[in-house]
């Protein structure tokens, strides 16, 4: 993850903001439900894209691919799963005042080659609703990229929006089954897939491409005969392996009878050689006391690496639990992001930790409204943004 701190982009029109280079646009697809309920809601396209707005840029343009996009995956938190609201309310509820229910959840992340980043997601019953009834059309991601690249890094949350700012991608359509087959990246049509099955089936059985349905199923269901067979001969010959090496291992005749086996091999249970075995639970033991350390050490070395960098300014107060996270999955990228971020002697230098005293109601009016959704994107206090941004 590059030093520079990322930036926050919000993809819909509606809700630009400038002043920390927050970018806008939206777009969205979203397939039926899968088994376990949830929707793929389409979050980016497959290639590197610009918002069709006309707004200043800050990068020539947003960068996603399967490699990105493989790095964005790894660092998604499926325990803390961001929120969908309507028209992104969640980033302006500190200046309007009004609610922002939750139009559903991310659970995860997925990459589909040719088709770019998913959301699978899981809905309210109003958000189906809304959807099926055609008022709203779009989703609205929220992510953070880096400013020096501009690589997609994380999803933050997302919105259901009418404001689109990125052209030509699919409309929301949650409700209509045949949204499936636009979805699936590799879908055909319907009799050109039968064809293709049938001609594969024939080729599989070594039959004439002009077999027609009745020939093919008669060669299936003659194949399924003779394989059946051969399992029965393959497990009777198993069987018979199996009970020699049993009688070689306990010392009896090869043609021991059944009984004799059973009667052996219980004693044989009955009375382990300790030497040989060790109990389960004595087992169970170890692999518990076994995490229990690692835990600790991955804490400890996490510790060792969160600390120093919130003293000497490499990391701000309202990083450390995102910092933590990253390091519980993955600590190498915890480490990585460390040796690269800048020291900041001013951060260093204060005895707060790069946290100026708290400001009144005054002191917090110094905010415009689009650094004040800025730090509610990021989870963090004004005070917090003010100390980052000096």
């Amino acid at each position: 993850m590059p030093s520079i701190q990322p930036r926050l982009a919000v993809l819909s029109a509606a809700a630009a903001m400038s002043s920390a280079a927050v970018a806008a646009c939206s777009f969205a697809a979203v397939a039926p439900p899968e088994s376990n309920g949830r929707y793929l809601l389409q979050l980016t396209p497959d290639q590197d894209f610009t918002p069709s707005d006309g707004r200043p840029m800050d990068v020539p343009a947003w960068r996603i691919n399967a490699a990105i996009a493989s790095q964005v995956i790894s660092r998604f938190n499926p325990a803390q799963p961001p929120v969908i609201d309507y028209e992104h309310q969640t980033l302006h509820k500190e200046t309007n005042g009004q609610p922002a229910p939750a139009a559903g959840w991310i659970h995860g992340l997925r990459w589909i080659e040719g088709r770019g980043l998913f959301a699978e997601a899981e809905l309210t019953q109003r958000a189906k609703d809304v959807i099926a009834s055609g008022e709203y059309r779009y989703f609205s991601p929220v992510f953070l990229y880096a400013p020096d690249t501009g690589e997609v890094l994380k999803v933050t949350m997302g919105a259901l929006t009418n404001n689109p700012a990125v052209h030509g991608m699919q409309a929301l359509n949650a409700m209509q089954a045949a949204a499936s087959a636009q979805f699936s990246p590799t879908a055909t049509a319907p009799n050109e897939d039968a064809m293709n099955l049938l001609q594969l089936l024939l080729a599989s059985l070594g039959l004439p491409s002009t077999t027609d349905e009745k020939g093919a199923m008669a060669a299936l269901t003659a194949v399924g005969s003779i394989k059946d067979l051969q399992a029965k001969a393959a497990a009777g010959e198993a069987a018979t392996q199996v009970a020699t090496a049993a009688c070689t291992a306990l010392s009896l005749p090869a043609d021991a009878k059944a009984e004799t086996v059973t009667a052996a091999l219980t004693a044989a249970v009955a009375k382990p050689d300790l030497a040989k075995f060790v109990p389960v639970e004595t087992v169970t033991a170890m692999q518990e006391q076994l995490a229990a350390l690692t835990a600790k050490q991955l804490d400890a070395d996490i510790d060792a690496a969160v600390k120093p960098a919130l003293e000497d300014g490499r990391l701000l107060a309202a990083q450390e639990p995102w910092a933590r996270d990253l390091g519980k999955s993955n600590m190498a990228a915890l480490t990585a992001f460390l040796d690269k971020a800048p020291k900041i002697a001013a951060l260093s230098s204060t005895q707060t930790q790069g946290q100026p005293p708290a400001q009144t109601a005054k002191g917090d009016a110094q905010l415009s409204a689009s650094e004040l959704a800025v730090c509610t994107a990021l989870g963090m206090s004004p005070e917090q943004y003010k100390a980052g941004a000096a």
